[in-house]
């Protein structure tokens, strides 16, 4: 046990300082942040993980029972097969990818290898099963399609099942999730009397359960009744599978600092096949092909630096095209301030890593910013090659799970499964997570009013407010913790696309990484 444990065991204050964990002083705050946009109450989450949205009931709507659907059965479905192989071959990609760069380093399953590698038999075994962990509004990404209205996503977290629940202190669950994304409305979706559903209509019902003061059975009841936000969704829903695995951890030593690697892919589902197919995960640069290829350079350039394709990188909405993109990621965190080849972008920008075949160069970002400017584009995160490089990275599947997480995941969910289940001592999603709350709050109230929302967003680092005062002085934003950019006295010595990164009264940025002058907000020190 003591080897599936690894992510838990990391001491807290490390973790709060490399990845950005919500302190404990903070946690009793952080529910009320995500009210209308997720469900995490544990209660509630335990009672609809027993009924209609146990993934059991989901993937066999047919069966005619509530029994939970163990690994060894869910891996045996037809459906599934494709999934169990794609990750079966990157399990071999990663071991012998391993040995070519690291050959001094041992790898394997148990404490006695020096990157322990996850067990596969515990992600196909009888004794494991994934479990309810969160239902996550993401109508903020209608823009990719909006006659689907965006997705609901339903977060399940790999759990032991051979595991004796009552010890807080030992939890049962294993560093994996997966990520059940539905379309928030199918085409020619009908209500329960008959009428057509609409984007308003579901943003209505999700701002409406955030004001609910209901736990438990009674908040899963409501959930699922007839006017409620979960009675619009069903497996006809299903779009796509999304894993996060920690394929590896790294303890400390003395010639290496900690790590962990994350293994990122997506399935989505063929309906004509009913099958899970291997796809290329959204914007997640293919760094190596691209670089390799002098045409894919030339293409990946063009097509990015196009004034419109560069407006929609500055606002977060770019859908890069999947002749760019790879099938699987590895996120290793924690990575630091500094750029290194540890991000998805590095190397892509010249003078990163001193490579001749970059894909851009310093000036062509100036002259995408000078023509943005000429055709009265406005941009707001984009003002500087630094600024180009840092949205390059935060857009990508690795780089956005890299930045302010929890380890390497976003959301790791809510565990009913101890004896107290709480979120007040157990955070359920990372800094990053909560952070872009209002962000999506905000526009799931726009699409209630019929209004055209807003579907831009920040950096990674840092929350967008829209006007919001809401997140002042907390480590999503400005408090102790917070990620910020040193500013000099002469605003020409400043880089405009880190202009708001500063921090609240009583704080000082102290930096990490005196190139890029980030760092972190802490109290000042005489």
């Amino acid at each position: 046990m003591a080897r599936v444990r690894f992510l838990l065991t990391i001491p807290v204050a490390i973790l709060a300082l490399l990845c950005g964990v919500l302190p404990p002083r903070l946690a009793h705050s952080a529910p009320v942040l995500e009210r209308g946009a997720a469900i995490t109450d544990p209660l509630g989450l335990r009672e609809l993980d027993r009924g209609q949205f146990g993934l059991s009931r989901m993937l066999l709507p047919a069966r005619s029972a509530d029994v939970p659907l163990t690994d060894s059965q869910l891996f045996a479905l037809p459906s599934m097969a494709p999934v169990r192989k794609a990750l079966d071959a990157e399990f071999e990609r990663y071991i012998q990818a391993h040995g070519a760069s690291l050959p001094n380093e041992s790898i394997g399953v148990g404490t006695s290898f020096d990157f322990q590698l996850f067990d596969r038999a515990l992600l196909y075994s009888p004794d494991t099963r994934f479990v309810l962990a969160g239902i996550v509004n993401r109508m903020d990404r209608a823009y990719v399609s909006e006659a689907n209205c965006g997705e609901i996503r339903l977060i399940y977290r790999l759990t032991r099942t051979d595991v004796k629940a009552g010890d807080d202190k030992l939890s049962p669950r294993l560093p994996m999730t997966l990520n059940l994304v539905l379309k928030a409305k199918n085409e020619g979706a009908v209500d329960g009397k008959g009428a057509a559903v609409t984007c308003a209509g579901i943003a209505r019902r999700w701002l409406a359960a955030g004001d609910w003061p209901l736990t438990g059975a009674e908040l899963a009841a409501k959930l699922t009744s007839s006017d409620g936000p979960l009675d619009l969704i069903g497996p006809e829903n299903i779009d796509r599978i999304e894993t996060n695995l920690q394929i590896a951890y790294a303890p400390k030593s003395p010639t290496r600092d900690f790590r962990t690697d994350y293994l990122l892919k997506v399935f989505g589902y063929n309906a004509q096949t009913q099958t899970f197919e291997e796809a290329p995960l959204e914007n997640q640069i293919d760094r190596e092909r691209i670089l390799a290829d002098a045409k894919l350079r030339h293409d990946f350039k063009a097509w990015l630096l196009d004034p419109l394709h560069f407006s929609e990188l500055d606002r977060g909405t770019v859908l890069i095209p999947p002749e760019f993109l790879a099938k699987g990621a590895i996120a290793p965190t924690p990575i630091g301030f500094s750029p290194s080849r540890l991000q998805p972008e590095f190397g892509l920008v010249q003078g990163e890593d001193g490579a001749a075949d970059s894909v851009f160069t310093e000036s062509d970002v100036v002259t995408a910013l000078k023509k943005a400017a000429q055709r009265g584009i406005d941009l707001h995160n984009i003002a500087s090659v630094a600024g180009f490089e840092r949205r390059l990275n935060d857009i990508t599947c690795a780089g956005c799970h890299q930045t302010r997480g929890i380890g390497g995941f976003h959301f790791p969910g809510v565990d009913w499964t101890v004896a107290h289940p709480s979120n007040s001592t157990v955070v359920p999603a990372s800094p990053h997570f909560f952070g872009d709350q209002i962000r999506r709050r905000d526009i799931l109230t726009s699409l209630r009013d019929g209004e055209r929302p807003d579907y831009s967003r920040g950096f990674s680092s840092r929350p967008q407010l829209r006007g919001s005062h809401e997140l002042a002085g907390t480590e999503y934003d400005d408090g102790w913790g917070a990620h910020c950019y040193l500013q000099r006295a002469r605003a020409a010595d400043n880089d405009r696309s880190f202009k708001p990164w500063t921090c609240a009264e009583g704080l000082a940025c102290q930096v990490v990484d005196q190139a890029s002058r980030m760092g972190m907000c802490f109290v000042k020190t005489r």
